[in-house]
């Protein structure tokens, strides 16, 4: 797809939402993933014109369509994005694919619950929250956590039983007074667990009073011109306000489920789907089904789940559904959510489908304009040239010279209502001597459509010759001979008038100024003499070395050209002084030059 159509389809249905978008290439390989705040902005910055990066340029390239997947935070949109890279592992990315996890804090299950960090969600009956997508943020917390409030750091079995028994001493943490000292008895367990509910409150986020007691603490050392002390508490300030207690993406009280949601118009269904194992989600997908007459809600997502649950083999034993449906596995629950982390899902379901709907709509759009402006013209041009067939492959042909010299043509060639330059051809005219645009018309048509017969190409069902009666008659001539008179619709364009001529008559036709066929017919002539005008020059440049000047003895081609370039013609070089042509190739060559222009 090129840039273009990228912007005509996509750019007006991506939302500016969080969210993460794949670039996917040919048989729906995934080329890249990628994680954006604003999903519309972020995409449109890789179609930037001034885009310098050749890997960009590349992957754009590469890419045959954009998939997306709105969720609800910048930081889910990390945490999807990680889970889908570690699953395609895209050539185009280079981060996250070692399988890297993310920083929670856990209070542990035990007596005097330490508090501290992991990368690993184990079900034992701690208390984990998270996930941080930045562990300096996450190291911010946990010191303002050890700072407020005095959590033991030792890994003693602090039970009843071995605190009575005067089994532990007091450690360093106590003497500097990091530490209330429970191994002892001097802090209770209850007074312990006071101070872990405060605790789980700052975590959960309910940390109000912990926002005043910092803003006071940052406030103090400020007034006091302490500033790195004022520095540190900001920046714990800034913790809390960017700390999220929960995630969608990631949850540590979900394990696995399938979530699935369905809207649906007059002719087709879509389903998203959403798979979540261990609390994250894995993978999302939006599938389009079309309807029968007969098809109702509930049976088209019965079909639905059951076709994407085996395309993914999922084996999931929770299903999160927008309507309670019957369905025929053992063991499976289902689940129609109000509120919580489940319905949050399901809303993010619902947003995938909307926006896929959207895209999709929008695509069938615009690929059914772009078939029906072309066609719209061609069956215009089919019925004011009165023809059997639609022009789907139109051909054009120009004469170029100058004074006679460098006599060469150009067919250029449409097909479905637009230039197919691959197609373009140029010819030197061979046979033809001095000024004969009729004769060299009649050449190169014989020479193209001789060749497409010889080779067994298809033959255009329009013919266009750029000029009048006479330019019409010479094609005709080997049109004629060639024996495809009947293969194809043959017409001149006089520029004068714009008239089009029929081979055999001399009355023209005269199209509508405002005619979309007789505006293609202008693109096509108007292309041609630029072709042939183009090739004509560059002849010219290619031969421009072969002067008179070459001839003259001790003079080379680079001398020529410098004189060339410098004076632009020869006769300026006639009229030029000796000195002048010494100063640009030197005295020995400028006075050879001059005696030989001036002889």
């Amino acid at each position: 797809m090129r840039v273009k159509e990228f912007k005509e389809v996509y750019f007006p249905v991506i939302p500016q939402e969080p969210g993460v978008y794949k670039f996917i290439g040919d048989n729906d390989i995934v080329l890249y993933v990628g994680k954006a705040k604003n999903l519309k902005k972020r995409v449109a910055s890789y179609f930037n014109k001034n885009q310098k990066v050749y890997k960009t340029k590349l992957l754009v390239r590469n890419a045959v369509k954009i998939d997306f997947t709105v969720v609800h935070s910048e930081q889910d949109a990390l945490l999807l994005e990680s889970t889908l890279i570690k699953r395609y592992q895209p050539r185009y990315n280079v981060m996250l694919k070692d399988g890297k996890s993310y920083v929670y804090i856990r209070i542990r299950n035990e007596n005097f619950p330490r508090v501290e960090f992991t990368r690993n969600v184990i079900r034992d009956g701690s208390v984990y929250f998270g996930p941080y997508t930045s562990k300096y943020r996450a190291n911010i917390l946990l010191d303002l956590i050890k700072k407020l409030f005095k959590i033991r750091t030792c890994k003693l079995n602090l039970t009843q039983k071995n605190i009575d028994s005067g089994k532990f001493k007091v450690c360093l943490e106590y003497h500097i007074k990091n530490c209330l000292a429970p191994c002892i008895g001097l802090q209770s367990e209850e007074e312990y667990n006071n101070m872990i509910e405060q605790v789980k409150n700052i975590l959960r986020g309910h940390f109000k009073n912990v926002r005043s007691y910092i803003k006071e603490k940052m406030n103090y050392y400020a007034e006091r011109l302490e500033f790195e002390k004022a520095q540190e508490f900001k920046d714990k300030l800034v913790a809390f306000e960017d700390y999220q207690s929960k995630s969608t993406v990631v949850s540590t009280k979900i394990k696995d489920l399938d979530v699935f949601y369905m809207d649906m118009d007059d002719d087709f269904a879509y389903v998203n789907f959403l798979k979540v194992v261990n609390g994250s989600i894995i993978l999302a997908d939006t599938v389009k089904l079309e309807k029968n007459l007969d098809d109702d809600k509930e049976t088209i997502l019965r079909y639905a789940i059951d076709v994407l649950r085996r395309k993914y083999n999922s084996i999931s034993k929770e299903l999160v559904l927008p309507f309670r449906i019957k369905m025929a596995l053992e063991d499976v629950k289902i689940t129609v959510p109000r509120k919580g982390d489940k319905m949050q899902l399901l809303e993010m379901s619902i947003k995938n489908v909307k926006y896929f709907k959207l895209q999709t709509q929008k695509t069938a759009l615009e690929k059914k304009k772009k078939v029906s402006s072309a066609e719209r013209i061609l069956k215009t041009l089919k019925d004011d040239l009165q023809m059997d067939v639609l022009p789907y492959q139109i051909e054009c042909f120009d004469n170029s010279n100058l004074q006679g010299s460098f006599p060469v043509a150009s067919c250029v060639v449409f097909k479905n209502a637009k230039p197919s330059k691959k197609d373009y051809r140029h010819f030197n005219i061979k046979t033809v001597v001095g000024i004969d645009d009729f004769a060299s018309m009649e050449e190169i048509v014989y020479r193209r459509y001789s060749r497409l017969l010889r080779e067994n190409e298809p033959l255009p069902q329009l013919l266009i010759v750029d000029g009048g009666k006479g330019q019409l008659s010479s094609a005709m001539k080997s049109i004629n001979k060639l024996g495809i008179a009947d293969k194809m619709t043959i017409v001149g364009i006089a520029k004068r008038l714009e008239e089009i001529y029929f081979p055999g008559d001399s009355i023209p036709l005269h199209i509508n100024k405002k005619s979309e066929s007789l505006k293609l017919i202008q693109q096509l002539r108007n292309e041609a003499h630029r072709f042939a005008i183009t090739f004509h020059r560059n002849q010219r440049s290619k031969d421009f070395t072969k002067s008179s000047i070459k001839n003259i003895k001790g003079v080379g081609d680079k001398s020529v050209i410098k004189l060339l370039k410098h004076f632009k013609s020869v006769d300026k070089i006639k009229e030029a002084s000796i000195e002048d042509i010494s100063i640009v190739v030197g005295k020995s060559i400028g006075k050879k030059v001059y005696d030989a222009l001036n002889s």
